[in-house]
């Protein structure tokens, strides 16, 4: 039996030491001719155990596992396991504001998750005891004079008094309510991630998900008699040992900007153009007295979403947190990060912040909070990448030409908000052929992926028939 690094928790995740599982290989279902490579092994047999991989441990691609492990349509004496090549929300997941929106759909196609996910982060949260969620109002904040004096926020704007936070009380320029806090809300997502895999981890609730360290290296697969590609194994490799193999019937590719690399591990079967779009944030310590005690009730929950600051170069987005942190991005200064460099996995293991970009944004803060200007002390600087194809929509949906492999990536500003939806519709379209929680036809895949053979009969958007198609 092959040895596997195979971990069902971290200690980062229960506090605990972690422990080995052994990984136990499975016999492959058997394989069949397949018409469409989403329908095949749901519709093949329903009740036989399945070997699932999601490859990234994010948000996202814990949501697919957590959405998995919940379904009812997941057939018993399954198995499923998350591949990633650092830690539990290493990434953006790890380092993200949280920020969700119900309401701030465009009326586009991306509408359905803004209010699917934003229902399901209220329930699930509860029901995990997520403590970092709540839903809280936001205000738009245009940039103030140059003045160092403490200013009265609240006395000026008395329309405004009762969301206008205490700790904005620096100089500011005009103030507008953005949600009054019935449709927008916030979560660490490091924290969602982590109560995902504890809850399904409990003692008793076996099996679980288990956790693999290891990176991708590639998919294997065997060919039917139709020519379709059947999803066999997931190979990978962890830090110096020998590559090796999780046995596997489906694999979801969810590994936010890297997810590009799928590209190699399918062969060309689909193509897909990321931009990283790497971004610094800092996150400010709760405020304490004079004893060292934190004062949370100094730290009002009040989202900010501020304009354009020329002098720092920054459009600065405030969350303040329940911890009484006070998480700030829109720092300015982002580096674009190509699809090679990504398919190189660029800033994987290691994504630093700008320290020119963290000195502007905490003048910028301290010019709006002067109680943060004489008392704020700043906790940590940190980077990130949000994965952007060039439509500005994810890739959600089966690859073509592969029966059992499915894409979940590309998510933009919007991939936390938007993962318990997106984890739920993966999990219908994996276990039961079709995605009925959202359409996800504007999301495939392959809209920018190369037609091979004749090139059909008119014009096409990407692998979509848009006219002329007599």
């Amino acid at each position: 039996m092959m040895k596997h690094i195979c971990c069902a928790l971290l200690s980062s995740v229960t506090g605990t030491s972690a422990f080995l599982t052994p990984f136990s290989p499975r016999v492959a279902t058997k394989i069949m001719s397949a018409a469409s490579s989403s329908k095949n092994k749901a519709d093949d047999d329903s009740k036989a155990a399945r070997n699932i991989v999601v490859i990234g441990g994010g948000v996202q691609g814990t949501s697919c596992a957590f959405q998995l492990h919940q379904s009812a349509s997941l057939p018993p004496g399954s198995t499923i396991t998350i591949l990633e090549s650092q830690k539990l929300a290493s990434a953006a997941s790890g380092k993200g504001g949280g920020f969700m929106a119900r309401s701030w759909g465009d009326g586009t196609s991306t509408q359905t998750l803004h209010h699917l996910a934003f229902d399901m982060y209220g329930e699930l949260c509860e029901e995990l005891g997520v403590e970092s969620y709540r839903k809280l109002p936001v205000m738009s904040v245009s940039p103030g004079p140059n003045s160092n004096k403490k200013q009265d926020n609240k006395k000026k704007n008395p329309q405004l008094a009762d969301i206008i936070p205490s700790w904005l009380d620096g100089s500011v320029g005009r103030m507008s309510p953005m949600g009054w806090g019935d449709d927008t809300a916030q979560v660490t997502p490091k924290e969602f991630v982590h109560k995902m895999m504890e809850y399904v981890n409990q003692p008793g609730k076996e099996p679980g998900i288990n956790l693999v360290l290891g990176t991708c290296t590639g998919v294997e697969a065997e060919e039917d008699g139709d020519g379709t590609k059947v999803v066999t194994g997931v190979k990978y490799q962890h830090e110096e040992q020998e590559e090796m193999t999780l046995q596997a019937d489906d694999v979801i590719v969810a590994a936010g900007p890297w997810a590009c690399q799928a590209e190699q591990w399918f062969e060309g079967a689909v193509q897909l153009p990321m931009e990283g779009v790497k971004s610094t944030s800092i996150v400010w310590k709760p405020p304490a007295d004079g004893e060292g005690n934190v004062d949370l009730d100094a730290v009002d929950a009040t989202a900010l979403f501020c304009g354009e600051d020329d002098r720092f170069g920054t459009h600065l987005e405030v969350y303040p947190r329940p911890d009484g942190t006070i998480y700030i991005c829109g720092i300015g200064g982002s580096d674009y990060i190509t699809t090679p460099e990504l398919q190189a996995s660029a800033h994987l293991t290691s994504c630093l912040p700008k320290d020119d970009r963290v000195e502007a944004a905490s003048s910028a803060f301290k010019l709006m909070s002067n109680s943060y200007a004489n008392k704020g002390e700043l906790s940590h600087a940190q980077a990130c990448m949000r994965p952007c194809p060039p439509d500005a929509k994810p890739y959600m949906g089966p690859v073509q030409g592969w029966d059992g492999a499915y894409i979940n990536a590309g998510h933009n500003c919007w991939g936390i908000a938007w993962a318990p939806a997106c984890g739920k519709a993966i999990a219908e379209l994996v276990l039961e052929g079709s995605c009925r929680s959202v359409n996800l036809k504007p999301f495939d895949p392959a809209r920018f992926t190369a037609s091979k053979g004749r090139g059909g009969r008119g014009r096409k958007k990407g692998s979509v028939d848009v006219g002329e198609q007599w």
